[in-house]
């Protein structure tokens, strides 16, 4: 018994065996391509949102310490509906149009026209999570957005997933006017 090999046997083993020229059938090209293309998409979109993930270890414990509706008191301003988004991290440090260096761990909410100093109540309308607030930045400059909020307040109303949430904000504490 000896060993055997599962190729066909040539006499010389550099000469290859002759090959049928096979013509490529219509469509294959195409369709090549655009499984190449459709795995270039995948990947790149999968490359995106791994940068935008976050582990159990990076992310910031809910801290209970952000006021609950019933202590913060009545609305003193009309409310406002639409969508906000929250703070992304390389904000981190960078000072805000109030002056204050942006902290992700802090209250801060972005508002185009309340003043600075604003305690404003801030209701996600998807699962009626509520928490308050203080405006301190001027934004969010992105169309069809009201507001933007510090991380913490996005974790507190659990919209870190989606990154965007229906909210209503309303103010319940204005600022004193500067002398």
């Amino acid at each position: 018994m000896g060993f055997r090999s599962h190729l066909p046997a040539f006499r010389d083993r550099r000469a290859a065996p002759p090959r049928a020229a096979a013509a490529p059938r219509p469509g294959s090209i195409r369709r090549g391509a655009l499984r190449a293309m459709a795995g270039c998409v995948v990947f790149g979109l999968s490359a995106m949102t791994m940068g935008c993930a976050q582990s159990a270890e990076e992310a910031a414990p809910v801290a209970p310490a952000l006021a609950p509706t019933a202590e913060v008191g009545r609305p003193i301003g009309e409310p406002q509906v639409g969508t906000a988004s929250y703070y992304a991290r390389h904000f981190t440090g960078r000072r805000t149009a109030s002056g204050a260096r942006f902290d992700p761990g802090s209250d801060t909410v972005a508002h185009r026209t309340l003043p600075f100093g604003t305690v404003v109540r801030v209701t996600n309308l998807r699962n009626g999570l509520t928490t308050t607030g203080t405006v301190q930045d001027r934004g969010p400059w992105t169309r069809g957005r009201i507001v933007d909020l510090s991380p913490r307040i996005a974790q507190h109303l659990d919209m870190m997933r989606s990154g965007v949430a229906p909210v209503e904000i309303v103010p319940v504490e204005l600022a004193e006017a500067p002398e």
